[in-house]
């Protein structure tokens, strides 16, 4: 089996190197060319290009380095179109892999994308690129693949790699130990995003309401992950002169969950870690006037929360731009400390089943089933 394969970041570079394990124990000479990291590496994937020269962020680093990835792309497709693979891989990167992919297509390739885009949840109209761009949409969620359903695009959920990743962790006692946390100890991981501007707007929120809760509740503490040295930093310097039971920690931010009775978080990933960790959670999140006016506008979804979105209802307290106050986040982690196992984990349970783990044999029985039929 001939795949090409392409993953702009370290996470795809991960994901494509778990799918890229499974099919070599199913094709003994698999055969991989395109652009990947040292996991795909591993997996007999010679790299045509540094992947890392692939991970922009944001406006301006994209647009400075145009020249450059638009060479890269035609470097990709001419690879890929002369080797003919049975099947192309686009792996996340929607902005680079999506018109690389309907080129190939273009030329005949069969070809498939990793990781959905968040058409579900802003910009919808990106679905129309999509459908010319592959024949099978690997979900890592279900109800992305009723979105496509509905659009016309082949989509299949091939689960969650979290669900395997967290099942390594160690068990909650002993990284309560590990984090000198006693068995009584009422404990809340607070996370405030990993982004300065981000962990500024919530700390400023987020420290009023730990200073109001530790005032009332007196076997309390708080464990706070920082993503980074800056960001570690910045959260020192916001809790100083509080004198609060908190302690910061070094990344470990699933570790952190994990060891918790309750967690105040932002929203993104981490809300569906907090989900299949079975933590019961609050979201809480505020942004600048300006962008919550123009991202609301665009949304399309009810709920920022991956937990809701997946239940489509309220599962989990959203507070958001002016009900993130330290008055309400107070009373919600209150409730949730108090109710939230009762409430929230039997709902997660169910979410964590819809989803399913096996992602790795998953994907792969979703390519040798497209190439298969690609071929007849």
């Amino acid at each position: 089996m001939r795949l090409g394969v392409l993953a702009g970041e370290a996470s795809g570079d991960i994901l494509g190197a778990s799918v890229a394990g499974e099919l070599r124990r199913r094709h003994a000479h698999l055969e991989l060319q395109g652009i990947g990291g040292s996991k795909l590496a591993e997996q007999g994937l010679a790299s045509i290009h540094p992947m890392d020269r692939l991970s922009v962020f944001g406006i301006v680093d994209p647009l400075k380095r145009l020249p450059e990835l638009l060479k890269v792309r035609r470097q990709a497709f001419q690879q890929q179109a002369q080797w003919r693979p049975d099947c192309f891989l686009g792996i996340d990167s929607p902005d680079f892999n999506l018109t690389l992919e309907a080129q190939l297509r273009a030329r005949g390739l069969t070809t498939a994308h990793l990781v959905s885009p968040s058409v579900w949840a802003w910009r919808p109209g990106r679905v129309r690129k999509i459908a010319a761009a592959v024949d099978l949409m690997l979900c890592l969620l279900p109800f992305e693949t009723r979105f496509y359903e509905g659009a016309g695009v082949p989509a299949v959920c091939v689960g969650h790699p979290l669900i395997e990743e967290l099942a390594d962790l160690p068990s909650e006692a002993v990284l309560r130990e590990k984090f000198e946390l006693s068995g009584d100890t009422k404990v809340i991981a607070v996370l405030p995003g990993s982004r300065a501007g981000e962990v500024a707007s919530l700390m400023a929120i987020y420290s009023e309401t730990m200073a109001r809760l530790a005032a009332q509740h007196r076997n309390l503490h708080f464990l706070i992950p920082a993503a980074n040295a800056d960001r570690r930093r910045q959260i020192e310097a916001v809790l100083a002169p509080l004198e609060l039971p908190a302690t910061i920690i070094s990344g470990q931010g699933r570790e952190a969950m994990l060891a918790s009775d309750a967690v105040l978080l932002a929203s993104g990933t981490a809300t569906l870690e907090a989900m299949l960790l079975r933590k019961p959670m609050v979201i809480a999140y505020r942004m600048p006037w300006l962008s919550w006016q123009i991202l609301s506008r665009m949304a399309i979804t009810r709920f920022v929360g991956l937990p809701n979105v997946l239940a489509g209802r309220e599962v989990v307290p959203e507070l958001l731009q002016d009900a993130a106050s330290p008055e309400q986040l107070v009373r919600q982690v209150e409730y949730v400390l108090e109710r939230g196992a009762e409430q929230q984990v039997p709902v997660f349970d169910e979410l964590a089943a819809q989803i399913g783990g096996g992602f790795a044999a998953r994907a792969a029985n979703a390519l040798d089933n497209l190439v298969s039929l690609k071929r007849v």
